[in-house]
């Protein structure tokens, strides 16, 4: 049984029964996800050994299996281009269990087994709640359907079209005036979305409406905007948005929560680490099983549609916004580069932006050539 399409004030039983099962995830609890099969599904990010032993309890007479990404299984030298699933055994260490998941090196023979056809609805389900797209999976047999509490059951059609609902329900929560140090008072204006998120515009000066306004798209960075992190350019370019916006007559920084390029804090801390060990930006991301950028600016136009923003001029270097923008029916008239400092903490990060994510950054391709003048390099 995957539930009913009924339709309430409270949004439809099939979307409210993934909102509840992003929130089991979040916590750590098993879920069913349910299509022409029905399956056990639990995220290895977080797991206990504890909840990995009662997982196995819930699961018997079947054994569970690890569901990994295409570009996971690439990095542990397994052929494919959609998501498998391998024999964990009878491996009880959660730990040892994510490390088929996400560490960078693994010595362990795979078997590989049917991924399933609920695979890509439990990774999206995944992505959605900001964990690892990686999961243990089993048929759901007597024992889960009588588990007391009962499981939350999903239906995989529903999730397939979750995010998209998401965007449709953003509004705005909660907007007002505040002033800013070194700049003019900014509007901000809170918006609220089905996945608990709060994305904030932040209205500088009077833009016209009626002209391209200047558009900072900005996904959130803790440790740059707000520590002043040297591994990236994020708060470089926040801080040098506001400026340029003021001097166009006003515009509008859209802030999303879209840490380490979609993949939420804790996976981009992992990412750190994967480059600590050697790999650059894109391929920590591909070890850990995700794309190289899995933002979604779906929000972002909904965001500005809602403000009565059409005609926009990018402050990016990335030419990715600029398409996904322009897909979703927002006029784009132009681009103005955002080229924060060099120094020796970022120069690899900028690098790999460079020449493998195609990010526009001549001033670091001058300098990874010698040509440059060297005037930005710390």
């Amino acid at each position: 049984m995957t539930g009913s399409k009924k339709s309430g004030v409270f949004g439809t039983s099939r979307q409210v029964a993934v909102e509840r099962g992003l929130n089991e995830f979040r916590a750590g609890r098993p879920i069913i996800l349910a299509s022409d099969e029905s399956v056990l599904v639990l995220p290895v990010d977080g797991m206990t050994d504890a909840g990995l032993a009662a997982f196995r309890q819930l699961c018997r007479p079947a054994r569970p299996y690890l569901l990994i990404t295409s570009r996971r299984a690439r990095t542990l030298g397994l052929d494919g281009n959609a998501p498998i699933g391998l024999a964990i055994g009878d491996l009880h260490d959660a730990a040892a269990i994510f490390s088929l998941a996400a560490d960078c090196r693994n010595a362990r023979h795979f078997e590989v087994v049917p991924a399933g056809a609920n695979a890509g609805a439990a990774i999206e389900l995944a992505k959605l709640a900001q964990r690892l797209p990686a999961l243990l999976i089993a048929p759901a047999g007597a024992s889960a359907r009588t588990n007391d509490p009962p499981l939350i059951t999903v239906a995989a059609e529903a999730v397939a079209s979750f995010r998209q609902t998401a965007i449709e329900s953003l509004a705005i929560a909660a907007e007002t005036t505040i002033p800013l140090n070194g700049a003019s008072p900014a509007r901000f204006v809170v918006f609220r979305d089905g996945l608990g998120g709060t994305p904030v515009a932040v209205i500088v000066g009077k833009p016209d409406l009626t002209q391209p306004v200047a558009v900072r798209l900005h996904s959130a960075c803790l440790t740059g905007d707000v520590f002043g992190s040297r591994r990236c350019d994020c708060g470089d370019q926040l801080r040098l948005a506001l400026p340029q916006l003021e001097q166009h007559g006003g515009g509008i920084v859209l802030y999303l929560e879209q840490e380490g390029r979609g993949l939420g804090i804790a996976n981009k801390i992992r990412t750190y680490q994967l480059q600590d060990a050697g790999l650059d930006t894109v391929d920590a991301n591909t070890v850990l099983g995700f794309d190289d950028d899995e933002r979604d600016y779906g929000l972002a136009v909904r965001m500005l549609q809602v403000l009565g923003c059409k005609r926009v001029r990018l402050l990016t270097n990335n030419p990715a916004k600029l398409e996904g923008l322009s897909r979703a029916g927002i006029d784009v008239s132009g681009r103005v580069p955002l080229q924060g400092p060099i120094n020796s903490d970022n120069r690899r990060y900028l690098a790999a932006k460079a020449t493998r994510a195609g990010h526009k950054l001549d001033h670091i391709l001058r300098s990874l050539t010698g040509s440059g003048d060297g005037s930005q390099q710390a």
